[in-house]
């Protein structure tokens, strides 16, 4: 079952790539507010005091609230917004960027230098951990043995992300549910078992599969 989402990072990264003997350094964050992303950049300058340039964008926000981005004393246009147009483009959201350039002497020309520093976010998310939220319900579900095969048939055909399946008298499914498809899902429960499933609906949550597993945010 697809779920809309917002892409994230869950876990930061870093990348270099070498554009004419100038070395492009990539370091990739996820932030929450803007405190967050100005301390990163500034984390980063001191760190790469004596480079030529370090060059930064940032995204917070579902719908990419709050933007801002720095050429560092590249020329205008040439490296903070190309950079930021990488992260919108993809859609990551609650993500810093800072690509720190050491110059090798010789100059790239302005479409070198657009290019260069969008290859460098691109190395940077390549290394990072990218991950889509989804917003979801969380759901139990009992039922008897003999109906367990076609709930979890429903499951998998839907592709629900499963928490944990508890085996007692009964069998008890606990999952999350994409929001969007509580009201179908309920509805597919009830028919192919007859009635003879309980279904207990919890919070709201956002949720995640990481490496396979099931991850719920608070």
């Amino acid at each position: 079952m697809e779920a809309q989402g917002y892409k994230i990072v869950y876990q930061g990264g870093s990348g270099e790539i070498t554009e004419k003997k100038s070395r492009f350094l990539a370091a990739v964050q996820p932030v929450e507010t803007e405190e967050e992303a100005a301390a990163f950049i500034q984390a980063l300058k001191k760190k790469y005091w004596d480079a030529s340039h370090n060059c930064s964008a940032f995204t917070i926000g579902k719908n990419h609230e709050l933007t801002r981005c720095s050429d560092d004393g590249e020329p205008a246009g040439t490296a903070g917004r190309p950079m930021l147009e990488v992260l919108l483009r993809e859609d990551i959201h609650n993500a810093a960027v800072v690509v720190t350039r050491y110059f090798g002497g010789t100059l790239l020309g302005t479409g070198g230098l657009v290019r260069a520093y969008q290859k460098s976010v691109q190395a940077g998310l390549a290394a990072a951990v990218v991950i889509a939220k989804h917003q979801g319900i969380t759901l139990a579900i009992e039922t008897d043995y003999q109906r367990i095969g076609k709930i979890q048939y429903l499951l998998a055909k839907r592709e629900i992300p499963i928490e944990d399946t508890i085996y007692t008298q009964n069998v008890t499914i606990r999952m999350v549910v994409p929001t969007a498809h509580k009201g179908e899902l309920e509805k597919a429960v009830m028919e192919a078992t007859g009635a003879g499933a309980a279904l207990t609906w919890g919070d709201e949550v956002e949720f995640a599969m990481i490496d396979g597993k099931l991850n719920v945010f608070a």
